[in-house]
């Protein structure tokens, strides 16, 4: 159960109202519902959110959105990436690679990409220069800039969406 109530369409103020009825056609997540109890932060985020990680390829973000959340254990964010991410072709084989920590079977893009965004996660004040000189070999400063606000991201709605304990809206996938 969610450790805060949700702001439901029907019961929602008028301004909240519009914001599912434009952007979620009527339809929010549960994210959506318990950010709207502040309206205000709950319309500056979306459009934040929808501006991050756009330079980069959209299966690398579902990958790397996977990851992060796998290693800070946010079920729910998994959860609607990995339902996102079949829409990029990512296979369950992807999934369980990504569980294990094994990079192999991706580009080598991607592989840095992973490795670095799990450096990031579990220890970015250790990233030296050599990490970031192995990023440049395969990324344009601002695709870097968007890999770095992507996993910040990440981290981010993950450390709400988890401890908020909100509840997934469908069927869960198994790993």
């Amino acid at each position: 159960m969610a450790r805060v109530s949700y702001v439901e369409p029907g019961s929602a103020p008028p301004e909240v109202k519009d914001i599912y009825e434009k952007i979620f056609r009527g339809k929010p997540g549960n994210i959506q519902k318990a950010l709207a109890h502040r309206p205000e932060m709950l319309k500056n985020f979306l459009p934040f959110y929808a501006s991050v990680g756009r330079s980069l390829d959209r299966k690398l973000f579902e990958l790397i959105y996977i990851r992060v959340s796998m290693i800070n254990g946010c079920h729910y964010c998994l959860q609607h990436h990995l339902a996102a991410s079949k829409r990029v072709g990512v296979i369950p084989e992807d999934w369980h690679a990504l569980k294990a920590g094994a990079y192999a079977r991706f580009t080598e893009k991607e592989q840095t990409a992973l490795a670095y965004a799990e450096k990031l996660t579990r220890s970015p004040h250790d990233v030296t220069d050599a990490h970031f000189a192995n990023v440049k070999k395969h990324f344009a400063d601002p695709e870097i800039v968007d890999l770095h606000m992507l996993i910040g991201l990440v981290n981010l709605t993950n450390r709400v969406t988890g401890p908020l304990n909100l509840e997934l809206e469908f069927a869960e996938e198994k790993i």
